[in-house]
């Protein structure tokens, strides 16, 4: 048994309900890296920091890094230079960074981990020196509802540049979980607390149940000392190597040389469809596996056993195209942006299969760009389509858009959902490099959509979005 499954053991074997506390920091721990990095190096760019302010952050951070000083020092040159902006422009920032470079660094398994507590009852919190614009989205994408943070103060909606309480470091951590515990009446002997650093070892000693997790070399002496758990989690996949772009390069290749031969078969018989279906039985086959990704499919009788159908999928990576053809592979076409039709790595596919491009600032031609959809239905060809409309930066499910549903309605198909669960650890979101490994996908029931009326639609997506949702929280099998 693995660290990780010995932790997950212990998850089962503690206390259930809301009693038992799960408290998680933030950097190092749920995220692999420092949030404040990200922060930096974004104000760098923009050459928002003077020279003044980067000289004593820099000696800041020696002091902390190497002569053991709190981050308060840290922390308050970071706030002071953040007086007089909105919390507004600071929420977009934290919104745009999360998007962008964040969300990419948040540990795959840790959202195991949080599940497990879920499912124990147990009440999860997030404990951190970061400030809330750093930790809100993290917590807000991995469902945490409570957040203990660094708090700047506020007044009239506008930073001060002072801080409304000592920064959440060493004991003020430690201070503000037992606070957070006596309002919860949850008893810290029955609390799980996680995190990667020797500055939390106040907080990890104050609970029943400490974990070190990801530790660094510190924090990994005093929990074999202690007898703590000590697990590191797996590193999201996010640069570029080498050998993955090399490997990337030759599958996208060889992708666009299948579609050309299925382009050439279908002029040459005369059937545009043969083409496709040559394409979409050999193309994404040959290409995960030069990408040495291997595609695993729970419910694959379900692909076969309603058609035509409109098959749905939650949509996190470039890699998905590749995957939904592995699962459906003949007898197929979509719908996409109308961005999506200047995309180098989606233009053959899209010719090829003859999409349906969407334009979405104009409903009329949205609407006149379905019909062709609708017809392919009647006549034996299945839709794919994403309902969330683009890319999420996580596995946390977007809003679900209504056109896939009209869709299915108007031709009067069933709907399959095509669970992706992992297709974004192996290419990012804004990644154009895959990475090896599987990718785990559930073929969900058909939904048939017999007897729906367009007065009904919005619980109709609800249900779906539902069945989504607790695919993603069960995992693949």
């Amino acid at each position: 048994m693995t660290g990780l499954e010995r932790l997950h053991s212990a998850i089962e074997a503690a206390p259930p309900g809301p009693g038992t506390i799960a408290a998680f920091d933030l950097d190092g721990t749920l995220i692999s890296g420092y949030s404040a990095s990200v922060v930096y190096r974004d104000r760098l760019r923009r050459l928002d920091i003077s020279v003044g302010e980067l000289l004593r952050t820099t000696g800041a951070a020696i002091d902390t890094q190497f002569r053991g000083a709190d981050v308060g020092a840290l922390m308050d040159i970071g706030v002071r230079a953040l007086g007089g902006r909105t919390v507004e422009e600071l929420n977009d920032w934290g919104r745009r960074l999360f998007k962008q470079e964040i969300a990419a660094m948040i540990y795959p398994e840790a959202r195991g981990l949080l599940a497990a507590h879920r499912r124990a009852g147990h009440t999860i919190v997030m404990a951190t020196s970061a400030t809330p614009f750093q930790a809100k989205y993290v917590a807000e994408d991995l469902d945490i509802e409570d957040v203990l943070c660094t708090e700047p103060e506020v007044v009239d909606g506008m930073l001060t540049g002072e801080l409304s309480s000592p920064a959440l470091w060493g004991p003020a951590k430690a201070n503000a979980l037992a606070g957070y515990a006596e309002k919860m009446g949850a008893d810290l002997k029955n609390a799980f607390a996680y995190s990667n650093g020797v500055e939390d070892v106040f907080m990890l000693e104050a609970v029943g149940r400490p974990v070190a997790l990801n530790p660094d070399r510190g924090l990994a002496r005093i929990a074999l000392r202690n007898h703590w758990p000590s697990v590191s989690l797996r590193r999201p996949q996010r640069g570029a190597t080498p050998i993955s772009t090399i490997r990337t390069a030759t599958a996208m290749g060889a992708l666009a040389a299948t579609a050309a031969l299925g382009a050439s078969a279908g002029i040459v018989t005369g059937n545009r469809q043969l083409g496709a279906n040559l394409v979409g039985t050999y193309g994404p086959d040959i290409s995960l596996s030069l990408l040495g990704i291997d595609v695993e499919i729970d419910g694959e009788h379900n692909v076969w056993d309603h058609r035509p159908a409109v098959f749905m999928f939650n949509h996190q990576s470039s890699l998905d195209m590749l995957v939904l053809g592995t699962v459906i592979k003949r007898d197929v076409t979509g719908v996409a942006k109308k961005e999506a039709a200047s995309d180098p790595r989606f233009m053959p596919v899209g010719a090829l299969l003859d999409v349906a491009y969407i334009d979405r600032t104009d409903t009329t031609k949205a609407k006149a760009a379905l019909q062709p959809a609708v017809d392919k239905l009647k006549n034996g060809v299945s839709i794919v389509i994403a309902p969330e409309g683009t890319r999420s930066p996580t596995p946390r499910l977007g809003p679900f858009k209504k056109g896939g549903f009209h869709l299915a309605i108007q031709a009067g198909v069933p709907i399959v959902p095509v669970v992706i669960h992992n297709a974004g650890e192996r290419m990012w979101r804004n990644s154009l490099v895959a990475h090896p490994g599987p990718v785990y996908v559930s073929v969900l029931d058909p939904i048939s959509t017999e007897g729906w009326e367009t007065k009904d639609l919005d619980a109709h997506v609800e249900e779906v979005r539902a069945q989504f949702e607790a695919a993603l929280l069960a995992g693949h099998r």
